[in-house]
């Protein structure tokens, strides 16, 4: 059994691109019901299948499985939920720790989300330069929500 403790914040500047590569990233849900999802993934050459419990805190149960991208490529295809997420994650070191920041692409492009995974909740963390405002609580950041209700809808921010 796997837990996730994850933080996300939206970006105060582009500072973090200097010397990040990205790669793509796309991804479809399966189950999105209140408490748990299902999703498929691709990047690169590879494929997984996640599911991830109800978020307590910032911490929820995640299960992730690598599958065949051909079968990844086929779900996402013909069994997940349109539109696809789509998306560019780089991964940014900075202080001995690793941020992954998705900039977003298709319905939800215009949106630039960096997150960080934990050992635990209140583990303390140097907040990079480039850091902005804290989103983990708020669902609409969520990729789930991303696809049900795309960035380009929110009128604002």
């Amino acid at each position: 059994m796997g837990k996730e403790i994850e933080r996300k914040f939206l970006l105060a500047s582009e500072e973090w691109r200097e010397n990040a590569s990205g790669q793509l990233f796309r991804q479809g849900y399966i189950n999105t019901r209140p408490g748990r999802t299902v999703r498929v993934r691709t990047c690169n050459d590879a494929g997984y299948v996640t599911i991830k419990g109800k978020t307590s805190g910032i911490t929820r149960l995640v299960f992730d499985y690598p599958i065949p991208v051909d079968d990844a490529k086929t779900l996402l295809d013909q069994l997940c939920e349109h539109p696809l997420v789509e998306k560019i994650r780089y991964l940014v070191d900075y202080k001995g720790f690793r941020w992954e920041i998705d900039e977003f692409l298709g319905e939800n492009a215009g949106l630039i989300v960096a997150e960080i995974e934990l050992d635990r909740e209140d583990q303390p963390f140097p907040r990079p330069p480039w850091l902005g405002e804290e989103v983990s609580g708020d669902i609409r950041y969520y990729n789930s929500n991303l696809r049900e209700n795309p960035f380009k809808n929110w009128g604002g921010k």
